[in-house]
């Protein structure tokens, strides 16, 4: 019998699907444990052999916690709303769900052939109407809450109602819009109900509102931060501008004070967390109203630092904020105007990283200091951005380094506020050690006691209050896209009105175009069937709209994140038809036990999923704050990139070890081109690209072809893919698995290298012939040795170690050298090999279920218990001696553990070697040690 991975992959992959072996429980009496990962966007490429590193660590670790006796939960699904299927779509005209279907089914097999133990049963998609339902549901139910802030929780909107129609809105504590105008109980209920609507909309955990967004024009939609590259758009490089649109919005910052909390009772790595708590940006201080001279308006500014408000010598405002078109002087207009366009242009991720360039313009317009009464001059400058804080900046350039390189560039004059501490550029390291000046009140003050004395003054002066600010925005959640969730929304006199939850879902229209309208409306202008008929509750024609009972839907559809901000909860109960999930499966399953992705989620999707969670908690739809109790971000499988060496001006190719003094140009060149040695295929290069059909090559000494190497990101533009099929094919899924495991820790990154897959199918060969060898089955029922338990037992401790603390590499030595010493002691008995079966089963799972068969037992060798781990083959029975005459060793003696000294001393006297070291000599003294050593002094 030889090993054919192939064969046996695709006998056990058919048994597992045909079976369900890997059904998950509904409820249970086993205890519990929730493994996902982070669920793929399915892209027309497929999957290269990074992809799976998370996926083989997580299923490892889910058929681990089986044999362990857990009802385990390992799912899979895919986030099947996006852009790069819209923009597929703008191309050809073929519709984002049938090439979304598509690369579905090629991921779905390209996953089962590497043999993951998903739950095949609750797949989810959530481009799926029957899921995106429950993505309109929570968005209703998102708009029909406000939070409390006395409760620190979401409640209904409908007790907000309650509360004003009883007395007004002066005494609520809400997260809500700035400036609402205060109102009691008779005015509220003499507000007309589009009036008390408007008001409403202020509150709401969902809301419109005119935001600054990244609008890319030739995509036609509002990107994310995170979706553009040096003010370009990550997909397609399209330019990017700052423009001001009426948006969706979600009140994330209402729980951002959670949030924070929430970090220090989830096992995440430290560096995470802190990514979050930057994202976050808790900030203590005041809130400061300067009023602008020669005007109504005021400028109000939030200050960590309240007690160098006497240092203050000018003010900046970010180029979008509203006053800047108040208060310009008609002398400045222009200029101003120059400069908010050129700032449009570049994203707010850009200008938070230049720290370097200092551009700013005078707008004409003076504040007033709120004690000494001084005109102070208001700038714009591009590194105050309009959504953290108030937009609007007091510089204290003898406090802050940005401020006082800002007043330097541009010649403002300004006072130092520091006792004994010079103004220079190196100055800046801490400023609350030093005592106040130049500071009238405030003189001789410490940074505590200033702090207080400051805000009661400004409190005093109704121009200042202490305040908690957060660099944490709401999340714009409106795209002007087709390929995504349509919002269960409707208008009436343009005020949003929601569906009710038992027409949902409301279906995603078809469209002759993705692209927007021609006079510049999303993408779902182009629908024809696109109304609400509120009397007969359905989607209607829009020539039907009459504003009496047919309204005009919402165009704009919800972002990528919408659907992945709840997913896991859709595992639990995926067939549910009523509800996202029953009461009864999520109080079992509570929250994912463990998570593994990709770290680039750290401040988007992490932060998306733990609000939305947080909300669901609220409403009592979940029993728990946070939805991923450990998470672990897998490291980076990087590619080996080759290169060839093009003489520049030409078709002339030399190869690395004859480069000489040319002027040559390296290209990336496709890696399925080369082979282990580097030796470059001509022909297969040459017909790889037309434009290379005429290469011709300079060869090294030896007539070779050698390419240079580089490590670096594993992508199709560097043509360093590693097709994971390509893998299956010649060594099989078993070996794809250990090897990437192999490659080091999980969360590091690591160069792929085919050629080092070899030694690990290697190992599986040489396991397999401890079962079988040419003539069959090579078990026998014989009482293993000693040595062969000890061998089992160090390697069930070391890998159910191993597997507990994510250290995956070190389990795949460990089963290296245990086939090694089994080998070794010609090991073909069946009480070694049953239990080293299960052992390699979670890293192996293929031929170990071969092994369990060929063992003679039915059945999946996924149900079998994980062996237990006995000490006692570890105890070591005997004691190879070193045997040393003057401290040099000569000769090696094997004693029993329980022999005394004296003993010892009588058997080594009595060896023959002794004698002939001796030469008949008696020692002076010999040194024993029982278990150690044994040494004869002459």
């Amino acid at each position: 019998m030889k090993y054919h991975p192939n064969e046996i992959e695709a006998k056990w992959q058919r048994y597992w699907s045909e079976n369900q072996t890997f059904k998950t429980e509904a409820v249970s009496d086993k205890p519990k444990y929730f493994v996902l990962d982070m669920f793929p966007y399915p892209s027309g490429a497929g999957l290269h052999v990074g992809h799976p590193l998370g996926y083989i660590a997580s299923d490892i670790y889910a058929r681990y916690k089986r044999h362990t006796g857990f009802n385990v939960l390992h799912p899979q699904g895919y986030d099947s709303f996006g852009l790069p299927a819209e923009q597929y779509a703008i191309q050809t005209g073929q519709h984002p769900a049938v090439t979304t279907a598509a690369n579905i089914e090629r991921y779905r097999e390209q996953l089962d052939r590497i043999g993951f133990s998903f739950d095949w049963n609750r797949e989810v998609r959530t481009s799926e109407p029957e899921y995106y339902k429950h993505t309109q549901w929570i968005f209703i139910q998102l708009f029909n809450s406000w939070y409390n802030l006395a409760a620190d929780r979401a409640e209904p909107i409908s007790d907000l109602v309650a509360i004003f129609a009883t007395q007004g809105n002066q005494g609520v504590q809400a997260v809500c819009d700035e400036g609402i105008a205060i109102f009691d109980a008779a005015q509220w209920t003499a507000f007309s109900s589009e009036e008390q609507e408007r008001i409403l909309l202020q509150y709401r955990m969902t809301y419109l509102a005119e935001t600054e967004v990244n609008w890319c024009p030739a995509l036609g939609t509002v990107l994310a931060n995170d979706e553009i590259i040096n003010g370009l758009s990550e997909r397609g490089g399209h330019p990017v501008v700052r423009k001001k649109m009426t948006q969706w919005s979600m009140r994330i910052s209402a729980y951002a004070d959670r949030l924070l909390q929430g970090l220090d009772t989830i096992d995440w790595s430290e560096s995470l967390k802190e990514s979050q708590r930057n994202w976050i940006g808790k900030s203590v201080g005041a809130s400061v109203v300067f009023k602008v001279e020669d005007s109504s308006e005021v400028i109000e500014v939030f200050t960590t630092r309240p007690d160098t408000i006497f240092g203050v010598s000018f003010m900046t405002l970010a180029p979008e904020h509203d006053l800047v078109a108040k208060i310009t002087s008609p002398a400045q207009e222009s200029a101003v105007q120059a400069y908010v366009e050129a700032t449009s242009k570049r994203s707010e991720r850009e200008r938070m990283a230049d720290v370097k360039t200092i551009s700013g313009v005078f707008t004409g317009a003076y504040a007033e200091h709120p004690f000494t009464k001084e005109p102070i001059p208001v700038w714009i400058g591009d590194y105050v951005l309009a959504g953290y804080g108030t937009g609007a900046v007091m510089a204290v350039p003898s406090g802050d380094d940005r401020d006082y390189a800002f007043a330097k560039h541009f010649g403002l004059a300004f006072k130092n506020i520091f006792k004994d501490c010079d103004i220079s550029e190196s100055a800046y390291a801490d400023k609350e050690h030093f005592t106040l000046e130049n500071s009238d009140f405030l003189n001789g003050l410490s940074y505590n006691e200033a702090t207080v004395l400051a805000i009661e003054k400004l409190e005093a002066l109704n121009q200042g209050k202490g305040k908690t600010n957060y660099r944490l925005r709401d999340a714009v959640f409106s795209r002007q896209r087709y390929w995504g969730e349509p919002f269960p929304v409707y208008y009436v006199n343009g005020l949003p009105q929601m569906i009710e939850a038992a027409h949902l879902p409301i279906l995603l229209p078809e469209v002759e175009k993705y692209l927007p309208t021609e006079d510049g409306l999303p993408p779902l202008g182009n629908a024809t069937v696109w109304a609400w008929d509120r009397a007969e509750n359905r989607v209607v024609a829009n020539s039907k709209i009459d504003h009496i009972t047919v309204f005009p839907l919402e165009l704009n559809t919800m972002p990528g994140w919408a659907g992945s901000s709840w997913y896991w909860l859709r595992y639990m109960d995926s067939d549910n038809t009523e509800e996202l999930a029953s009461a009864k499966a999520i109080q079992y399953w509570q929250n994912v036990d463990l998570y593994i992705g990709g770290n680039e989620h750290a401040t988007g999707h992490l932060l998306y999923a733990r609000f939305w969670n947080k909300f669901l908690k609220d409403i009592g739809v979940v029993p728990v704050e946070e939805p991923f109790q450990k998470l672990i971000n897998q490291g980076m499988i990087l590619g080996n990139s080759a290169f060839v060496y093009r003489i520049e001006g030409t078709n002339t190719f030399v190869s690395k070890n004859a480069i000489t003094d040319q002027k040559v140009q390296p290209l990336h060149v496709d890696v399925s081109l080369v082979n282990a040695a580097s030796e470059l295929n001509l022909e297969g290069f040459k017909a790889w690209r037309p434009d290379f059909n005429d290469a011709i090559f300079v060869l090294d000494a030896d007539g070779k072809y050698i390419v240079g190497h580089e490590v670096e990101k594993m992508s199709k533009s560097k043509f360093n893919v590693v097709n994971p099929d390509d893998i299956c094919e010649e060594y099989g899924a078993d070996t794809l698995r250990l090897y990437e495991m192999f490659l080091g820790p999980l969360e590091q990154a690591k160069p792929w290298n085919t050629a080092g897959i070899v030694g690990v199918f290697g190992f599986l060969k040489k396991i397999w012939r401890l079962y079988a060898d040419d003539n069959g089955v090579a078990v026998v029922d014989e009482a293993p040795t000693a040595e062969m338990l000890k061998s089992l037992h160090k390697t069930i401790k070391k890998v159910s170690e191993d597997i507990e603390n994510f250290s995956f590499n070190t389990s795949v030595s460990q089963f290296m050298i245990c086939v090694n010493e089994l080998s070794q002691q010609k090991c073909h008995h069946r009480a070694i090999l049953e239990p080293l079966a299960v052992v390699l089963a979670p890293y192996a799972p293929h031929i170990a279920e071969e092994f369990w068969s060929i063992l003679g037992h039915e059945g999946s060798v996924s149900k079998q218990p994980f062996p237990k781990f006995n000490p006692a083959y570890l105890v070591e029975s005997t004691k190879e001696y070193p045997v040393s005459f003057n401290g040099k060793m000569r000769f090696k003696l094997e004693l029993p553990m329980d022999l005394t000294a004296a003993q010892i001393e009588e058997i080594v006297m009595k060896d023959e070697r002794t004698k002939a070291q001796l030469n008949g000599v008696l020692p002076k003294k010999v040194i024993i040690v029982p278990g150690k050593i044994i040494n004869l002094v002459g």
